[in-house]
């Protein structure tokens, strides 16, 4: 008997695992550094508990949903699919530098009306100089031609960031260097070595998101106070494999960004209302801090370009995603061991 239940935990790990999968999708999506307290240089949990049973059946989950969409992305339903898809988002194609523009001047001028914001709510700052910079950068979003030095001043401010916080800390927002990529790319109307402006921005985005998954296992106990303020968030389910759930599902579709059209389309759209739930819940302070993200995951649900190599060998994604599972984890173990000091297993 006991046997048998052994045999069946895994079945109910994953029958649990696929219902949790659509409804995180649409649960809120708040940054727990913005509401919560934290210690980036503490003791992350030790491999051996983040690699448990649970954490391999919800990484194979990821991996079976991953290879399902890229096989279907070159069927008949599939290419279907991304013309409905062509119709719908061609406003939000048409007027992607515009929105840039206007989702970067918004965000600035609200974190220099906020108040003691350096890029992000947790980032904290008293000097003048930095506001100064902040309006300047909205500014410059008037203009095509001044939006490369408001670029440069998104580089001045993360700078500073670096500085004052330190690298490992910093390592949560590359997308703000990919925003201001973009908007140098675009106003200077180049591209990077053959890079267009909105995959530079698209990268750093997945890159942004699956390094935050990965903190959703290293450290769950900094999410438990919000949980603990808004229990329906976990759906019912226990705290730890709730966190494990939401990083899983973050880290696959973080992954799905940086693939092909139809894949990275679809994951923008599912994120999308993750962070715009998340204002809802936690208020101002969220919209101001999720506003970038936001008009990027909009760019990449509208853009419809991109190598078709890779939709003709799906059988690519899970290998592309199990390297970036292990990339990832071991570039933010090894990067707080080498900082830190702190223990890997």
């Amino acid at each position: 008997m006991r046997k048998t239940s052994r045999l069946l935990q895994p079945l109910a790990v994953l029958g649990a695992a696929l219902p949790i999968y659509g409804l995180l999708a649409e649960r809120a999506e708040a940054h727990v550094k913005w509401f919560c307290a934290f210690n980036v240089a503490g003791q992350p949990r030790g491999l051996e508990n983040v690699l448990c049973p649970d954490f391999e059946y919800l990484i194979g989950l990821s991996v079976f949903a991953l290879l399902a969409g890229a096989l279907f992305e070159n069927t008949h339903i599939g290419l279907a699919m991304q013309r409905s898809m062509d119709r719908i988002t061609s406003p939000i194609l048409d007027r992607t530098e515009l929105m840039f523009r206007a989702g970067t001047g918004f965000f600035f001028i609200a974190i220099w009306a906020y108040g003691g914001v350096l890029l992000t709510p947790e980032l904290k700052t008293d000097s003048t100089l930095i506001a100064a910079i902040q309006l300047g950068i909205a500014a410059g979003m008037l203009s095509r031609r001044t939006m490369p030095l408001s670029a440069l001043g998104i580089f001045v401010l993360y700078g500073v960031a670096l500085y004052n916080y330190g690298l490992f800390h910093l390592l949560d927002y590359p997308v703000f260097l990919g925003v201001a990529v973009y908007l140098a790319l675009t106003g200077l109307q180049r591209d990077l070595f053959g890079i267009k402006a909105i995959d530079i921005v698209r990268w750093a985005a997945g890159i942004t998101l699956m390094w935050a998954s990965i903190e959703k296992w290293a450290y769950p106990e900094w999410t438990y106070p919000l949980l603990a303020q808004h229990p329906g968030m976990t759906l019912g389910f226990d705290v730890d494999f709730y966190m494990r759930s939401a990083g899983a599902v973050e880290f696959a579709l973080a992954f799905a960004l940086v693939w092909t059209p139809l894949v990275r389309r679809v994951a923008a759209i599912m994120l999308t209302p993750m962070f715009i739930g998340a204002v809802f819940t936690f208020g101002k302070v969220d919209l101001i801090g999720h506003t970038l993200i936001v008009v990027v995951l909009a760019a990449i649900a509208a853009d419809n370009r991109g190598s078709r190599e890779l939709v003709r060998y799906p059988y690519l994604m899970p290998v592309g995603y199990a390297a970036a599972l292990v990339l990832f984890m071991a570039a933010y173990y090894g990067a707080h061991s080498a900082l830190f000091g702190t223990a890997v297993l």
